[in-house]
């Protein structure tokens, strides 16, 4: 499907937006609820706690952190790509196949032909690719309907390859989320037996290492999974449509073959 560059402008400044957003919240401290403070404590006993930004959290998530910041990226600029192109009106061309449809009354392939070329979209390809084969005199339904079904073969399975790396995304994070989460838990326990079991502050960053990873994919999977289902049956109703438009424009020049006979 061929999408314009004015309809990519919104993805990129969405993706612009959020970097901007991201980049402040990252510098924002994470502060532990609070609590009254006890005599010890005023005393020096015991140290209070520092908070964290989500930057600290970031970088004790590990390796595993980058290849999920990728994939959220990724999954976030699809989701709003797929806003922007799966959208009824640029994939069907309602106004342009009425337009159609007249011409073909008429029996003007030619003009029916001209306007398919001069409003592409994937509707309109399709039309035109079985218009190609229409022969007025000696006119044959089958080959008008192979090339229209070969046509819609190639023209809406491409904008379902961007719908369904959604599905990619939802599936890997949690699996590279799962991964970090092994490799936290893996460097826990190197720990024990290096140290033992006192090694508290060393246990908590290994521990923490693991936790934060598992909850960074989850966050990046579960929202790409319900945007990959949530987009998947908005193309689905687009094509359902697109069979019918093809099928009454199909009826048309059937009617009017016959009625020039």
């Amino acid at each position: 499907m061929k999408i314009n560059k004015s309809r990519i402008l919104p993805s990129v400044i969405a993706i612009a937006i959020l970097a901007i957003a991201m980049q402040w919240v990252l510098t924002q401290p994470l502060h532990a609820q609070d609590t009254e403070v006890t005599t010890e404590a005023e005393a020096g006993a015991v140290p209070v706690a520092e908070g964290k930004t989500l930057i600290d959290m970031y970088k004790a998530g590990g390796w595993a952190m980058y290849p999920l910041t990728l994939l959220s990226i990724g999954g976030f600029g699809l989701i709003v790509y797929n806003f922007v192109a799966v959208r009824p009106e640029p994939i069907l061309n309602t106004d342009v196949t009425i337009q159609v449809d007249e011409a073909l009354k008429n029996l003007d392939i030619e003009k029916a032909k001209t306007i398919c070329q001069e409003n592409p979209s994937p509707t309109t390809t399709i039309i035109e690719a079985g218009l190609n084969r229409v022969d007025v005199d000696h006119y044959d339904p089958e080959l008008v309907k192979e090339a229209i079904e070969e046509s819609s073969a190639e023209e809406l399975a491409s904008p379902y390859i961007l719908i369904n790396y959604l599905s990619v995304v939802g599936s890997l994070s949690p699996m590279v989320g799962l991964l970090g989460t092994v490799s936290g838990m893996v460097k826990a326990f190197n720990v024990i037996e290096a140290e033992g079991a006192g090694s508290a502050q060393a246990l908590a960053g290994n521990i923490s290492e693991a936790l934060i990873t598992t909850a960074t994919g989850m966050i990046i999977g579960i929202p790409a999974m319900f945007f990959f289902f949530f987009f998947k049956n908005r193309y689905g109703k687009i094509t359902s449509r697109i069979g019918r438009i093809v099928g009454d424009l199909q009826f048309t020049l059937s009617k009017a073959t016959h009625g020039r006979a």
